[in-house]
């Protein structure tokens, strides 16, 4: 597998902000959104054995792992890798981008969905497949990035079209504008969660956090 780099941090976005986690993030991506933050993960990397990977989770002393990318389902042998994450009981948080089908993925009470939604201020909304709704489970959780207010408006419509029932996350571009995310969803009435990216309030804008 190409890993572009792991590292121990909290995770900074959606439901399960805050807590510790070993992160495995791999190297690739198929879309190319305009306010992407990890693009030195399109091309950036290591070949490295599932072996070794493992190695390296059990070394952190982690009980959670966050698969992310990139695209982490753009290689094959992800499912392989969580297979055995799921056999050596890790928790697992997969963060995937919402173009590829996310059927291949076990259905297991230690795996959680991460699953965006992008809005047309990331120019890659033609790319979504919305048939994945389908596969999250309860514990799942969709996650919208919102810079203006037509993302704003196009996320409401999609919510209401497909009658999404998961846990949802409002999360602005780059952590900024909160207060007005935050006012626009209690004057509107929405159940949903306005969240920012927490490791860059704490760390900053930078690698390995």
């Amino acid at each position: 597998m190409k890993v572009n780099e792991m590292f121990t941090s909290i995770q900074g976005e959606g439901i399960y902000i805050g807590v510790p986690m070993f992160f495995v993030r791999l190297t690739g991506c198929n879309l190319r959104c305009e306010w992407c933050d990890t693009e030195y993960a399109f091309y950036e990397g290591e070949e490295m054995s599932i072996d070794s990977i493992i190695k390296k989770v059990e070394e952190s002393g982690m009980k959670w792992v966050c698969i992310t990318g990139g695209e982490p389902l753009l290689q094959e042998e992800v499912y392989k890798l969580i297979d055995i994450l799921l056999r050596k009981d890790y928790k697992i948080l997969v963060e995937t981008n919402g173009s590829i089908l996310i059927d291949k993925l076990p259905t297991e009470e230690n795996l959680v969905i991460s699953l965006d939604i992008k809005t047309p201020s990331s120019k890659m909304e033609r790319a979504m497949r919305f048939e994945n709704l389908n596969y999250l489970g309860p514990k799942d959780f969709v996650k919208f990035v919102i810079m203006d207010e037509n993302d704003f408006e196009y996320a409401k419509k999609i919510i209401e079209k497909y009658e999404i029932d998961k846990e949802i996350i409002f999360q602005p571009v780059g952590s900024t504008n909160l207060k007005w995310l935050a006012e626009k969803v209690v004057e509107e009435k929405l159940n949903v969660r306005v969240l920012p990216q927490l490791h860059k309030i704490i760390w900053g804008n930078k690698r390995g956090v």
